[in-house]
């Protein structure tokens, strides 16, 4: 069995004797030292993605991203939970791919210079009282969307609106 370590710059090496479980992951943070028993010989790390379920002790930070702009926008939830979408017409928000029971998030949505745009949602999206509410549409203006996928096609959704 293998272990693989991964050092805060970004190298791996590969140690042969660990004796914890497999999938077991040890972080030493006194010397930024993540140790992943990866239950093969080949080293690596086990990738987490939709479906994966971890155990953080700490704080985690997630990357933002970007979604592309265009008339149906569809986040895809293998890839982030936290988004960003600067709107360039009225648009709408599809149900995403790669939904995962549990998975939570936001989406940024930016008005662009010109405001005025509205946001559309696919089916799956739920909101309080069964209606979206109306995004603030001044040029430049920007809402949070928070998110929780109640199940594969349920997403429960709330606005915080004029963030400024």
């Amino acid at each position: 069995m293998s272990t693989s370590v991964q050092f805060r710059r970004g190298t791996t090496s590969q140690h042969s004797s660990f004796t914890g479980a497999v999938g077991e992951v040890t972080v030493d943070t006194d010397k930024e030292v993540i140790v992943v028993h990866d239950g093969s010989t080949a080293g690596g790390f086990p990738a987490a993605g939709a479906n994966s379920r971890n155990t953080f002790t700490k704080g985690q930070v997630g990357n933002i991203s970007t979604l592309t702009d265009g008339a149906t926008i569809t986040p895809n939830l293998s890839t982030a939970n936290n988004f960003k979408v600067t709107l360039g017409g009225n648009r709408t928000i599809a149900n995403p791919s790669s939904i995962a029971a549990g998975q939570s998030g936001q989406i940024e949505v930016i008005q662009d210079g010109t405001g005025g745009r509205t946001l559309a949602w696919g089916s799956y999206w739920n909101f309080s009282g069964g209606t979206a509410p109306t995004l603030s549409t001044a040029a430049g203006a920007k809402d949070l969307v928070c998110y929780y996928c109640a199940s594969t096609t349920s997403i429960h959704a709330a606005v915080v609106t004029d963030l400024q």
